[in-house]
């Protein structure tokens, strides 16, 4: 890993899903990315195609107990002291999809030519380095945002960052946040 002394526990990744416009400029810079093998980590989706044009953007959440890792018979994923859960250790890797099927936002995929699962790890040789995710510097609409609480509360008063995800009776809390409307504390997944 990257020499992390600059890595700034003082700034989050923060997600509007409001603001995503669907130009795909997040999934092409993360390709971008020499670590990444050219292949995005960041995907966006429609939410409901027939009737909307509507997109959203999936990017790891970044658990606080990722399921991933813990799935992982190999110990291939690491979760580090900053709370950035990295991708799979390519010695390790055994590619037996374990945490794609154990991931609540369905975030990780595997890589089938390389029997690999890749997913985000928030731009770990960027942000170690006192740099932003690609993704959040490119995205013109504001729905990422990489920096403090405080920046995001500023630019979003009606809005509160939320990291509690409630799926049925599991709740889940991630280091990545979503923007909900003021007075949101959790966000229910159905």
């Amino acid at each position: 890993m990257p020499n992390s002394t600059k890595y700034d526990q003082q700034m989050g990744f923060f997600i509007d899903m409001q603001r995503c416009i669907g130009c795909h400029a997040c999934e092409m810079a993360c390709a971008e990315c020499e670590t990444n093998g050219q292949e995005s980590m960041i995907h966006i989706h429609y939410v409901e195609r027939a009737v909307s044009t509507q997109t959203t953007v999936q990017v790891c959440m970044h658990c606080e107990e990722p399921a991933c890792a813990n799935v992982c018979p190999a110990d291939a994923i690491s979760k580090d002291e900053f709370g950035v859960v990295h991708t799979a250790e390519t010695s390790r890797c055994i590619g037996c999809s374990n945490c794609v099927l154990a991931c609540p936002f369905g975030v990780p995929q595997k890589q089938e030519k390389a029997e690999l699962m890749m997913k985000c790890n928030m731009c770990y040789d960027r942000t170690s380095a006192g740099k932003k995710p690609m993704c959040a510097t490119v995205c013109p609409s504001g729905a990422l945002f990489y920096g403090t609480r405080e920046e995001i509360e500023k630019k979003r008063p009606d809005s509160v960052p939320v990291d509690t995800f409630i799926f049925g009776e599991q709740e889940v809390k991630t280091k990545v946040k979503i923007m909900m409307p003021k007075g949101s504390n959790y966000l229910k997944v159905h």
